[in-house]
Formats: C-alpha cells, structure tokens, sequence
C-alpha cells in the first residue's frame, strides 16, 4: 500500500524510529546533568573541527554556502529537540504532504540526526571532563569500538548532499517544494521546509556538487581512518595528514 505521494507507509515509520531514538538519547541525557554537559561541548569541538578541516571549502566563492549548511545544519551543535518534536508529532502528515523523493531525504536525514546522537552520547561517556582537546577526542572515538557507525554516518551526510544536488535538477520538485510553504507551515512542518529550501537553494546554487562532496568525503573518511588507526601520532598530526596539510 502507498499514499497518494508514492510513498510506503514503512518509510514513515523508519522516520518515526529515527526521531524516538533521538527523544529517548536526550531524556537520558536530561537526567544527569554533567553528561549532557560533555555532549554539548563535544558538540562544539565537532563543529570546529569541521570548520578546521574544510576551512578552505568555507572561503571558497563557489563552496562557501554549501559548507556553511554542512557547518550549520549537519555538524552544528544547536539544539534540535523542537523541530524534531514537531516532526515526530506530524510524521503521518508529512509522509501525506511532501513529494515522495523529499520523504526520502528526510528519512536520511532523521537517521542521520539519531546515529550522530547515539555516537555523540556514547563518547561523551568516555571524556574525562568538559573540557574537549584533540587527544580527548581520538581517545574517546576509539574506545567507543564503533568505526562502522562512523563510516556509516559519514555515508548518510553524502547521502542527503547527494539527493539535494539531484533535486536541483528537478524543476518540477523545486517548484512543488515551493507551494508546500504555506501547507508545510498549517501542518507544523516549516522548520522542515526551511531546512529543505535552504539546502535546495544552496545546492542549486553550487552549479553541481559532485567536485564539493568528494572533497568532504575524502577528508572525513582519510580523518576517520587516521583517528581510529594511527595511535602512535598525535591527534594533530593524523587530522593534518588525513587532510593533506602535511609536506
């Protein structure tokens, strides 16, 4: 059975669970203070180390706003607890409302968002204290013993740059995305189609990504190897190697 988008009822459900999995990461994070603390600050540190190593995509005329949605929207440390209550109370809604492609992209994105706060969660667990530093944070990726998760996360950012680039190209979907605004808006979805627009829009205006994602692939996943497999360097070293800033 299929709604009248084309899309599966299943689909709705896999977002669903997504959006559980990050509810249920931050109720138990609510309660003990000091580790929701560390996330946060781990939070921070990702987000600069992002901004780090592609520090020339975010000064580049033609990359800059790409990298900036990256930096904001997939790596940023802000909270997303009400848009995320908001598309867990209205999921039948906009499984019914947006077009079948952009369902998918959000069941990408939700899962994106839940394994990134299992990952956050689990090695805040393993600081020490607050106070995040390179060599805390190789510490604390390798003793989660999750590389797979990572490379998968890693492969779920690709995943929605991918789609995004594709609907550029899409004249029908961009317009339908448009006339969704004051739907989305009646049905508690417009922070979903913000974040929609405002990735179409920066995509689109890239002239095609395929030059932006594979320099973000390659670096996070040179980084992610580097972080997991070179011990014996330090934290500084293996993240300039990694992303060739090393003679």
């Amino acid at each position: 059975m299929r709604n009248s988008n084309g899309t599966s009822p299943p689909l709705a459900a896999s977002i669903l669970g997504h959006l559980q999995q990050v509810q249920a990461e931050r109720a138990a994070r609510i309660a003990e203070p000091a580790w929701a603390a560390k996330v946060r600050a781990l939070k921070t540190y990702q987000r600069d180390r992002f901004a780090r190593s592609h520090a020339d995509l975010l000064a580049h005329a033609r990359y800059a706003a790409a990298a900036r949605f990256f930096l904001d929207d997939l790596y940023g440390p802000q909270d997303f607890a009400e848009r995320d209550a908001q598309f867990a109370r209205i999921v039948p809604a906009l499984v019914r409302l947006f077009p079948s492609e952009v369902v998918v992209t959000v069941d990408a994105l939700a899962e994106l968002h839940a394994l990134s706060e299992s990952l956050d969660s689990a090695m805040a667990r393993l600081l020490p204290s607050e106070h995040v530093d390179a060599t805390a944070y190789r510490q604390a990726w390798q003793a989660t013993g999750r590389p797979a998760d990572r490379a998968r996360q890693i492969e779920l950012v690709m995943t929605l740059g991918q789609q995004l680039d594709r609907y550029t190209r899409n004249r029908l979907l961009r317009h339908s995305l448009k006339l969704m605004r004051g739907p989305a808006r009646a049905a508690g979805l417009a922070s979903l189609q913000t974040f929609l627009e405002r990735g179409f829009d920066t995509f689109g205006a890239m002239g095609g990504a395929t030059e932006f994602l594979a320099l973000i692939e390659q670096r996070e996943r040179a980084l992610m190897q580097a972080l997991f497999d070179t011990p014996a360097v330090t934290p500084a070293t293996a993240e300039a190697s990694a992303l060739g800033q090393l003679p």
